[in-house]
């Protein structure tokens, strides 16, 4: 891999991490288009995944440190009662309550990528794939807009959880990442779009979606590396380091763009930008 094709993936990567087109389905465009294998490339795309994932962290530094702070701190008061009416429920601080939710959003993926990596791994290379599942990312964005119109009833009984969203709802997302693992549909945008359905609140998804990929990403980091990844790969050290330059750059600015869309903006305009994304694939792929 060349230092400048290394800029331009770091480039999609950053860009469409965070918008609602599929990064891993522009990375495999990127490397069809300049002829990159991708048996060679599996410890760059991780260190462009962690180069977003660093990019998160710094938009999000204040509400992650707040969310930190305040589970270390609220520790002492979490405990379990037990309700008249023979429930139980587990009292703790918000900070608590909403750290647990992002782990059980990541159920889901977890259980994905220990027992079924290598069919996952198997569709990647697969132009075909990338296009249909951009097609499914256009479905799902175009039924989100629709769901949650102001002025819509939803099917969904209204949210009055702590945090903007219950426990059932963040499984729910965390399902849609984990679909997401397929090249070509968006992350952001399947777990975006399912809590949208889900009757959470845009400006509630815009946070929880890029928060709850955190542990997922930085885990299989620490995975790659465990494995061996770096000294099986053939990528240069100047390519890695301007690709990793060059996502989190980009990340930065997509991330901050993405939270005003989701609050404000409609996602259709995405979905039409992925069909027809989809439509050139299986044109001229």
């Amino acid at each position: 891999m060349e230092w400048f094709e290394a800029v331009i993936l770091g480039l999609i990567q950053g860009l469409t991490e965070f918008l609602p087109v599929s990064s891993s389905g522009h990375l495999e465009i990127g490397k069809h288009l300049l002829g990159i294998e991708t048996s060679d490339d599996l410890l760059f795309t991780t260190m462009v995944h962690a180069a977003t994932v660093l990019s998160t962290i710094v938009v999000f530094r204040k509400q992650i440190w707040d969310l930190l702070r305040g589970f270390f701190c609220g520790l002492k008061g979490i405990k379990v009662e037990k309700a008249a009416d023979g429930r139980f429920s587990l009292v703790c601080n918000d900070q608590t309550d909403y750290l647990l939710k992002i782990l059980v959003s990541i159920i889901p993926v977890f259980v994905v990528g220990v027992f079924f990596k290598n069919q996952v791994e198997s569709l990647f290379g697969s132009i075909t794939v990338v296009g249909f599942a951009l097609v499914m990312t256009a479905v799902l964005l175009f039924f989100s807009d629709y769901a949650s119109k102001p002025g819509r009833k939803s099917i969904f009984p209204e949210n009055t959880s702590r945090n903007g969203i219950s426990y059932w709802q963040a499984f729910v997302v965390g399902l849609g990442q984990a679909l997401a693992v397929i090249p070509g549909l968006s992350r952001s945008g399947t777990t975006i779009s399912t809590g949208l359905i889900c009757g959470v609140k845009r400006e509630v998804m815009a946070q929880f979606s890029f928060l709850m990929v955190l542990v997922p990403i930085l885990g299989e980091t620490f995975l790659e590396i465990a494995g061996g990844e770096f000294g099986a790969s053939s990528v240069g050290a100047l390519p890695l380091v301007l690709g990793f330059i060059s996502a989190f750059v980009s990340g930065l600015f997509a991330c901050k763009v993405m939270i005003a869309l989701v609050k404000k903006a409609k996602l259709s305009w995405f979905a039409i930008y992925c069909l027809v994304a989809a439509a050139v694939i299986f044109i001229f792929a």
